[in-house]
């Protein structure tokens, strides 16, 4: 029987992470958005055949779509249809959510980039970032803060 993961939690059923967007830019709130796909999509995604580093969401007439994400199609595809792997993918967003983002990127200069995919009660869920750019100099900070973190850790087990 399999364990129930804990609420709020996406560990254990992750699908993808964009490591890169934490590196690339500062995320500022996150949210949780669900995504249009097709059968050959979700049976690639099970198989965790998905490239997640380059893409990113953007609005189009009061909508958000994934652009840039690689799903790539198993060999056991049908072949009655010619599968896309980096076709734009709506994004599932309440109204108020969406107008929130909307203004945020509009108005304050913010980005959306998507942190994780992941499995929630069967559907696949996409976290939204809420980002702003870093700077050069923002991102060594953050890389030595890191180092220093792990020093620290390792100092303090040894004793």
């Amino acid at each position: 029987m399999a364990g129930k993961a804990k609420k709020g939690s996406h560990s254990g059923s992750t699908i993808a992470l964009n490591k890169k967007a934490k590196h690339e830019y500062f995320i500022e709130e996150r949210i949780e958005a669900g995504i249009s796909l097709e059968g050959w999509e979700v049976k690639s995604l099970r198989a965790g055949r998905i490239g997640l580093n380059e893409s990113y969401i953007y609005i189009i007439k009061n909508e958000a779509f994934l652009l840039g994400c690689t799903i790539s199609p198993l060999p056991t595809a049908s072949t009655h249809i010619q599968p896309n792997p980096t076709r734009e993918r709506k994004l599932l967003l309440h109204r108020d959510q969406l107008d929130k983002l909307i203004g945020q990127v509009e108005r304050k200069g913010y980005t959306l980039v998507p942190t994780a995919i992941y499995w929630k009660q069967g559907r696949v869920k996409v976290e939204v970032g809420l980002a702003r750019g870093k700077q050069l100099h923002d991102k060594r900070a953050t890389d030595k803060e890191r180092d220093w973190q792990r020093d620290k850790a390792r100092i303090m087990r040894a004793r």
